[in-house]
């Protein structure tokens, strides 16, 4: 067995590789992290942190303040998710 002359490189060529085949993709859209947010708190989880909630919302248009309560965050989150389902998003 060979040993490769810099640790990782194998890692690296395979990551090169398959950004050149197209399989590596891109960060989930804001639909797909709302979706997410939204069926991890009907699950029974809390969100931790205001800020990603809001980073969420920003991402779907929705004009937050800093200072709203979560709970009102994520009602307009899941209001959005919901008119966004009639419009076939």
């Amino acid at each position: 067995m060979t040993r490769l002359p810099i640790p990782g490189l194998w890692a690296w060529l395979k990551s090169r590789l398959a950004i050149l085949r197209g399989r590596r993709r891109g960060p989930p859209d804001e639909w797909c992290q709302a979706r997410a947010l939204i069926a991890s708190i009907d699950r029974g989880g809390l969100p931790l942190n205001p800020a990603r909630v809001n980073q969420i919302a920003h991402g779907l248009g929705l004009d937050v303040s800093r200072k709203a309560p979560v709970e009102l965050t994520v009602a307009r989150i899941r209001a959005a998710l919901a008119r966004a389902g009639q419009h076939g998003r």
